[in-house]
């Protein structure tokens, strides 16, 4: 008589070893199961360097970056969060870093500056509105990426660690090396921008 639990295993596969699993045995020099990390997480690891720096290329080498040295510093992960938590922060630390070079090359505005003093407590909030609303997941991505490409580094890249990795004010603040209150700023006027860029966008169908 068959094992019912058995034919189900056959049927689904086996469980895909965890994360940390795999982690450990790259830690030993497991060249395998660190392929297999990447084969895992790559596409994630590309999708949010191009986010951050709007150019193929360039994400496409940032991305390598991010998974040599986080071979490099695999004895560095303590488990406290996801691995790919801890692999996306070296790649977005890279961004930065990337961001920071042709800072100068790229768009600024009076907005900006201005931005820095706090200022965003004396305009009102943007009109609540779902530009987004109705549209196909190919066509949204399309219209976020056509919109991220518009912003200026600094813009979208609180509006990607925020809104994208999730990550605090605070911890936000620490990672670019400036005030609360420039974060919040910063993300005020991204997520304006991004609003009015979206609904253009569908005006123009």
């Amino acid at each position: 008589m068959s094992n019912p639990a058995s034919n189900e295993e056959e049927e689904n596969g086996p469980e895909p070893v965890a994360d940390e699993v795999l982690v450990a045995r790259s830690r030993d020099g497991d060249m395998g199961a660190f392929e297999e990390l990447v084969a895992r997480h790559r596409d994630r690891v590309y999708s949010r360097a191009l986010q951050m720096v709007r150019n193929e290329e360039d994400a496409v080498d940032l991305s390598q970056q991010a998974w040599v040295r986080a071979w490099r510093k695999l004895d560095q992960f303590k488990g406290d969060s996801r691995f790919t938590t801890w692999l996306t922060r070296i790649a977005i630390n890279l961004c930065l870093d990337h961001l920071r070079k042709r800072k100068n090359s790229l768009e600024t505005d009076s907005v900006e500056s201005y931005e820095e003093t706090g200022g965003v407590e004396r305009f009102t909030a943007p009109q609540e509105l779902d530009p987004l609303l109705g549209l196909e997941r190919e066509e949204l991505r399309q219209r976020i990426n056509a919109a991220l490409d518009k912003l200026s580094d600094n813009h979208r890249t609180v509006l990607v660690l925020h809104e994208f990795e999730q990550m605090e004010y605070k911890k936000i603040a620490e990672t670019l090396q400036c005030s609360i209150g420039t974060v919040m700023s910063r993300l005020f006027y991204a997520r304006r921008k991004m609003a009015s860029l979206l609904t253009e966008s569908r005006a123009h169908q």
